[in-house]
């Protein structure tokens, strides 16, 4: 098996995008492209990868180096960039890269812009090519081809077998070529010092004036070299981004997919086509989703979960038989957000990093959470805050009460013990302790710690005038 060494073809200015944006580093289901074709190299255990830069170059390479230092199961191979400066056709990208690239391996050349193309798939064509022959991949939509290159085939007298001839560019097609519907995907795996060679062959002698990577196809049928290829029927996967629009028509075809896999495994979903999934969702039994929601970064929904319309959770555990209503919001960040069996947060709650729910809590509307715990039968359910707190079993935590926990500089915590009531509008400065089985009357400032099942009031004396008259709008002539 000869080792695997990638190039990645991320230099074009993608004009027809409109965008400052490099292309590459366009959104598709929440991650770059780029980070989509890396990903799915990066799974095929090879041993590195050449990322060939150009517009955007600054932008591009420093989105690589944090691919590249992020920890991923089974290691991440090397990772450099290179630049095409001028671009001068896709020939030209490759060699930029090619003096990175060892002989004694394969080259597998990926396009930035591409980001569905399977794993299984790639596997495939790396056998095909077997180490010692060009292998491409290649797509027969039986229909015209638009500004793909056709696959020139011949018969080979040999084995009977179909090889390839040529690759012609569409621009430089004959009116019989332009009729051919199987088109080259851009995908191409090569033994790296036949690759070499081929390169060093290339012109521009044609309709652009530049080195088209095609061109190494017809190059290696002149000296000798089996050109094979891998033909695939789905469009989707070998699908490229050029425009705003096709990035949406690639969106909306990853989500359908997306939808169909969980349907087919149990999920409910209200609606198919109104679900968005930006990450990995890992959903148990009789899980049911309802419309407009989207589901970013790591998500698991135990058995029995349901989602409400209109929620956007990322990086979250939610446990078995709970319940989040309309339009809540659920990031866990880097933390995490752990919802524990039974609970019900929502509608209108937000959940922030580090928020971990027990068994049958409320978290009810308007109420947020960071970075605390609450314990069993714990509600705070109406227009509250908790951060940096940790709440005890069956505690009530009123409306319009807040854990002050920042003094300007640093974060403070607040603890409530097991069956405290606190009561509406209520601010608790912390550090703090509210002792257990406590009441902290409504309205009430606390600065100062509690002891266990005492009533706490910290508020102005209430005082009445009688008889006392508004200021009146004095009129004027």
């Amino acid at each position: 098996m000869n080792p695997i060494d990638v190039v990645i073809m991320a230099a074009g200015k993608g004009t027809r995008m409109k965008s400052r944006l490099p292309k590459v580093l366009h959104r598709l289901a929440g991650r770059p492209l780029l980070a989509h074709v890396l990903d799915g190299a990066a799974a095929l255990g090879v041993r590195s990868m050449v990322v060939v830069t150009g517009h955007g170059a600054a932008e591009v390479e420093a989105f690589c180096a944090s691919w590249a230092a992020a920890p991923r199961d089974g290691g991440t191979p090397s990772v450099r960039t290179v630049r095409q400066e001028p671009q001068l056709g896709t020939g030209h990208a490759v060699q930029q890269a090619a003096p990175a690239l060892p002989d004694d391996g394969v080259t597998l050349i990926l396009n930035g812009d591409v980001p569905l193309v399977r794993a299984d798939t790639l596997q495939r064509l790396i056998a095909l090519g077997a180490g010692r022959r060009l292998a491409l991949l290649t797509v027969d939509s039986g229909r015209d081809a638009g500004a793909y290159g056709r696959i020139v085939r011949a018969a080979a007298e040999d084995d009977g077998d179909v090889h390839v001839r040529a690759i012609v560019e569409a621009r430089d097609a004959s009116p019989d070529e332009r009729a051919i519907t199987e088109w080259y995907s851009g995908v191409m795996v090569a033994p790296t010092r036949l690759l070499k060679r081929h390169l060093a062959q290339l012109d521009n002698r044609n309709a652009q004036q530049e080195y088209y990577l095609t061109d190494v196809v017809r190059h290696a049928v002149v000296d000798g070299t089996q050109v094979a290829a891998l033909r695939i029927e789905d469009e989707v996967e070998v699908a490229g981004v050029n425009s705003p629009l096709q990035l949406a028509e690639l969106e909306r075809e990853v989500q359908r997919r997306a939808a169909v896999r969980l349907l087919e495994a149990g999920v409910r979903l209200a609606d198919p086509a109104r679900f968005d999934l930006r990450g990995d969702l890992a959903c148990g039994q009789d899980v049911e989703i309802d419309v407009g929601c989207v589901f970013e970064g790591s998500v698991t929904l135990a058995d029995g979960v349901r989602i409400g319309p209109h929620c956007v959770i990322a990086n979250a555990r939610i446990e078995a038989g709970a319940v989040i209503h309309a339009f809540t919001h659920i990031d866990g960040g880097g933390q995490g957000v752990l919802v524990g069996p039974g609970a019900l947060v929502g509608p209108y709650a937000r959940l922030r990093p580090g928020a971990e729910l027990g068994p049958e809590v409320h978290i009810g509307n308007f109420v947020e959470v960071k970075n605390s715990t609450l314990a069993a039968g714990a509600k705070a359910n109406h227009l509250a805050y908790l951060g940096d707190a940790s709440v005890g079993e069956r505690v009530n935590y009123g409306a319009g009460s807040i854990t002050a926990n920042y003094d300007g500089a640093n974060k403070h915590r607040t603890v409530i013990e097991a069956d405290v009531h606190v009561g509406s509008n209520c601010v608790l400065v912390a550090p703090l302790t509210i002792g257990a089985g406590g009441t902290v009357g409504g309205g009430s400032t606390l600065t100062k710690s509690t002891p266990p099942g005492a009533l706490s009031v910290a508020r102005g004396k209430q005082t009445s005038i009688a008889g006392w008259q508004r200021p009146v709008k004095q009129k004027t002539s």
